[in-house]
């Protein structure tokens, strides 16, 4: 399934936006670079089995072991101390990284509730795209009565694109289902 999505993206995307947006070298058109899943737990730092709960989520989700980040200075407001877990985050390359977008695309994002799209707006001026998921349950290798709480996440999808225009044309084309304006 990881090779479906590169070569169609070799085969038919490269020449679609080598036209598109008149680049003479092949090594201009932008390309994946990575994909970060990112999930913030700010219970974590009271309780353990959140972080735990999460950690084995994300790896099942994501086909790759999270890593706990931490926190990098006290707040007092929060009740958290330096070096107490606040997330875990995963970064996903190669052939996990399009193993991991081509489910998103055709089986996760479909299974929304009321879903019409994303929003065409989420790019960071660079071409990367960023997307927040409310719940962990659209993912089919999540089964519903495993989990304790629903919980979101952030979808970041880096790209060598270096506008906007071009990162989701990228993206259209590997079939994003952008909402209409």
């Amino acid at each position: 399934m990881a090779i479906r999505l590169k070569n169609i993206y070799q085969e038919t995307i490269v020449p679609k936006l080598m036209k598109q947006f008149e680049y003479t070298n092949i090594h201009q058109v932008p390309k994946l670079v990575k994909i970060t899943v990112n999930r913030g737990l700010g219970e974590a730092s009271q309780n353990a089995k959140a972080l735990e709960a999460s950690l084995s989520e994300i790896a099942v989700i994501t086909g790759q072991k999270p890593v706990v980040t931490r926190a990098k200075k006290a707040i007092a407001g929060f009740k958290i101390r330096e070096g107490m877990p606040v997330g875990v985050m995963v970064t996903l390359r190669s052939g996990k990284m399009y193993n991991f977008l081509d489910r998103l695309i055709n089986l996760s994002l479909p299974r929304i509730r009321d879903f019409r799209g994303i929003s065409p707006k989420s790019f960071d001026g660079r071409g990367n795209y960023t997307l927040g998921v409310r719940e962990q349950l659209i993912f089919p290798e999540v089964e519903y009565d495993s989990i304790d709480q629903i919980r979101g996440m952030d979808i970041s999808i880096i790209t060598t694109a270096k506008t906007d225009e071009e990162g989701r044309a990228l993206l259209k084309e590997m079939g994003m289902p952008f909402r209409n304006q």
